[in-house]
């Protein structure tokens, strides 16, 4: 049976990218373009894992992220911030809005879903 994976991300090229890399590691994508409608397919889906983008409209990631652990059904989905961001502070910061994990764009494809791997239960 194939993981699904909700991603929340309104960067296109992103986007594609991260559904290409999940596609063809036999991974089930449901693809969110703001928080708003993220957080609704989270509510809806039996996820596997969520990968968040930090920089979104309307409503940011470190926001996304504390509304998802509100939910009970979400409390043990990892939460995955794939983000740009990578300032000092940044990954705490993520991690303390409820983030399980923390992966820096731009990412490795090389790389990268054995760094997701890592925070799946």
């Amino acid at each position: 049976m194939k993981r699904r994976i909700l991603i929340i991300e309104d960067n296109e090229q992103n986007m594609y990218m991260l559904t290409y890399l999940l596609e063809i590691n036999n991974f089930h994508v449901i693809q969110s373009f703001n928080g708003i409608d993220g957080t609704a397919l989270a509510e809806k889906f039996a996820l596997d894992a969520i990968l968040l983008d930090i920089q979104l409209p309307e409503m940011d990631g470190y926001s996304i992220a504390r509304e998802l652990r509100k939910n009970p059904k979400l409390k043990n989905t990892p939460i995955i911030a794939v983000t740009s961001y990578a300032m000092l502070g940044d990954k705490e910061k993520a991690l303390e809005a409820g983030a399980t994990g923390y992966i820096e764009k731009p990412i490795d494809p090389d790389t990268f879903i054995s760094q997701l791997e890592s925070f799946l239960n």
